[in-house]
């Protein structure tokens, strides 16, 4: 028995740790953002409307360029058997969005495991634990493995293509990062040009058999999301081509921000990388055998710099292999620890590693506080059906809000029903029978403001301890119509 566990930890100890810091993110911070609403809707409606598309929330609220339905099909596929079960015990739909994050994270983290296994056999045993050591430290690669954004669907084929790339399966590496490109997230494309263009420059792969290869799956992979992605949106759609129009041809990105050239490398790989980014600079220079991987993978940051528009989630997919690079820098200095040189790297490493751990602490304490939405609807329904078991309840729900916590698994059956019209002004709200709003406006005509839910702000530092403080204020307000007497039953601590 003793034996067995052991085999087991030797062949997943890895996975458990960081499948339970992934976890522990889930738990701690469940609901969802604007940039995650599409899929996570999409995994709703799929598995609580199934075949019914007119009810889909996409019909209604379609965004700004329109997405794939595979990545939500094959979560929510996944996650079925569980979230059935949950619907037989009648337990809130709340249970079934951690239910499909977790499975998200079960598959970005397989594509990773199998990436660390190539890891071990090309670089060895510590360079892996390495690996999985830096990974632990950071904040953003675990903490968005189970957000469902098009860039971590993306980045299960990338990691996929990655694993081949170092088992030398160079063919089945283009066509993970063809699929990524074509279905997925169309900006994989500056990853595929430069990993392809240096296979065909070191040989690794022959010109005449790469076209055939790939061009046979990008025709497979466009025929595929044109079928399913054309019956989920009721007309003829590549979503991908659409999105490269829109973001590359039309630079119509540029509308929601834009940041420097160098934004990434000052700011972005700093902040995920945190102490692997000077290590990985580092093991450029101890061994020549990762620099074929690190350059294409640093091509396709330096090409997404030109894109004004600039998100740290646009990039996630480099971490795998700079964390391959830092881990290869971080064995040598550990197993020279003894010469004096050496040994002071090794100090400086530690001393980096506790700066990456109170830096994820940080970042985590400070994404838990920025979903005032989520909160605020779980707060409304614990306290607001108290004064109205049998009438219906009608809550208005604010663009603002929709954006920052709160899906369709955030809401209750009878009798709660939930309003997300956009074209309401804030002054004719009281015209309408809602009986609850969920608003970023502190004060509105009509209703009395029944509590504020506080959101992240800003990080303050100061003399004495803690040296750093998360600064929180009102982000979203909870109202109840006053022409309503019942709604005002419960017991609510008021708006400051």
């Amino acid at each position: 028995m003793a034996s067995k566990s052991s085999k087991f930890l030797e062949r997943f100890g890895y996975d458990v740790v960081l499948g339970s810091i992934a976890a522990f993110y889930v738990f701690m911070a469940p609901y969802t953002k604007v940039e995650e609403s599409f899929n996570v809707q999409a995994m709703h409606d799929i598995l609580y409307h199934r075949q019914n598309l007119d009810n889909y929330d996409h019909l209604e609220f379609p965004g700004v360029v329109p997405r794939t339905f595979i990545g939500a099909l094959l979560v929510s596929s996944l996650a079925s058997p569980a979230v059935l079960a949950m619907n037989l015990l009648h337990m809130p739909k709340i249970y079934g969005l951690l239910t499909v994050r977790l499975t998200l994270g079960c598959i970005i983290l397989s594509t990773l495991h199998f990436f660390r296994l190539q890891v071990r056999e090309k670089f060895g045993r510590q360079v892996e634990a390495f690996f999985v050591i830096l990974t632990a430290a950071q904040f953003h690669l675990l903490f968005y493995c189970t957000r469902p954004l098009p860039n971590i669907l993306a980045l299960g084929a990338v990691n996929l293509a990655y694993g081949y790339w170092l088992k030398e399966k160079c063919y089945a590496a283009l066509n993970c990062l063809i699929f990524a490109t074509v279905i997925l997230r169309c900006d994989i494309l500056l990853l595929l040009c430069p990993v392809g263009l240096e296979l065909l420059l070191t040989r690794s792969i022959s010109l005449w058999k790469a076209l055939k290869c790939c061009t046979l799956c990008a025709l497979l992979c466009i025929g595929l999301t044109v079928f399913v992605d054309s019956i989920m949106w009721k007309r003829l759609l590549w979503p991908e081509f659409e999105v490269f129009w829109f973001n590359s041809v039309l630079n119509r990105s540029s509308e929601w921000g834009t940041h420097p050239f160098y934004w990434y490398f000052t700011s972005a790989l700093p902040r995920s990388l945190l102490a692997a980014y000077p290590l990985f600079l580092l093991g450029i220079l101890l061994d020549r055998r990762v620099l074929p991987f690190v350059i294409p993978v640093l091509s396709f940051v330096l090409l997404y710099s030109k894109l004004p528009h600039k998100e740290l989630r646009f990039i996630i997919n480099s971490i795998p292999i700079f964390n391959l690079s830092a881990a290869i820098a971080a064995t040598r200095i550990y197993n020279n620890r003894k010469k004096t040189f050496w040994n002071f790297l090794y100090l400086i490493m530690l001393g980096l590693l506790l700066i990456s751990l109170g830096c994820t602490a940080i970042t985590f304490m400070a994404s838990n506080e920025n979903y005032p939405s989520g909160h605020a609807l779980k707060h409304l329904h614990k306290i607001g059906h108290l004064g109205n078991r049998t009438n219906e309840i009608l809550v208005h729900i604010d663009t603002f809000s929709a954006m920052n916590g709160i899906s369709r698994f955030c809401e209750h059956d009878f009798p709660w029903r939930y309003s997300k019209e956009e074209e309401i002004r804030v002054d004719e709200l009281c015209q309408r029978n809602f009986n609850y709003l969920i608003n970023e406006h502190p004060a509105i005509n009509g209703f009395k403001c029944l509590s504020s839910i506080n959101g992240f702000s800003r990080v303050r530092l100061q003399i004495g301890f803690p040296p750093i403080l998360l600064v929180k204020e009102p982000k979203v307000y909870i109202h109840g119509n006053v022409k309503h007497s019942d709604v005002l039953n419960g017991i609510w601590p008021g708006c400051s």
